[in-house]
């Protein structure tokens, strides 16, 4: 049996209206597709070579780009950021940018330079970090970032006409409501960290790490207690 490879991913976790009626953006895969056939998701894939490329109007603040750089291959860090910005647009056709041109842009990444913004990352909040179990068709280590909507995303929130037709019925879904939808287990987990987010702006003490191998699983907190198979790990 041919082992499936881990591809790094980005996922973004848009909040909107977090002080009256917490909302978060997600958009339902198609019937057809491989990975989670219908279910509801937030907006997120694989990185892709040229993410590692781009210029950023302003990167991934600290901490959270120390705990992102934990148990990652060098230089990673801003190509993570980038994928979740690229992401977004390619899949709802939302901006995490400030404005400013591009020399020249990846092919990847035309249709946001042509908007006339550069990718900003010092809105994303990471806050989750998650390794697809064995036995599925694809395997991703996803990073989970969090933004607020109101104050990252440059022009209409509600304007998906530039959205690809990856995911459909996108929608700002109420917190409260959110579980009604057909959701991927990873995400219901995910969830319980973005409703501590709605109350507490801050960066989380630590960000939970969960991965699964053949023989073993895993559960850290990145820049925090750790357990790895039953060994304690103290590390800052």
């Amino acid at each position: 049996m041919t082992e499936i490879p881990i591809r790094d991913a980005a996922t973004v976790i848009a909040l909107r209206d977090r002080d009256t009626n917490p909302r978060v953006l997600m958009g339902q895969r198609g019937a057809k597709a491989v990975f989670m056939p219908n279910k509801f998701v937030f907006p997120g894939g694989a990185v892709d070579p040229d993410d590692a490329k781009v210029p950023l109007a302003a990167p991934l603040p600290e901490p959270c780009a120390t705990r992102l750089g934990e148990d990652c291959t060098s230089g990673l860090v801003p190509a993570l950021a980038a994928a979740a910005i690229r992401e977004m647009w390619e899949e709802t056709g939302l901006v995490l940018g400030r404005p400013g041109p591009w020399l020249s842009p990846p092919a990847d990444w035309a249709g946001f330079a042509a908007t006339g913004h550069l990718p900003d990352a010092s809105g994303l909040q990471f806050i989750f970090r998650a390794v697809t179990p064995p036995g599925r068709p694809r395997r991703f280590d996803a990073r989970f970032f969090i933004v607020d909507a109101n104050a990252a995303i440059a022009g209409d929130p509600d304007d998906f006409s530039a959205a690809s037709d990856e995911l459909s019925q996108l929608q700002w879904i109420p917190l409260a409501e959110v579980r009604r939808f057909d959701l991927p287990f990873i995400t219901e987990v995910v969830l319980a960290e973005v409703a501590q987010r709605v109350t507490d702006p801050g960066p989380p003490a630590s960000v939970p790490y969960f991965a699964q191998g053949a023989e073993a699983q895993m559960f850290r907190r990145l820049k925090g207690l750790s357990r790895l198979t039953g060994i304690t790990d103290t590390r800052d």
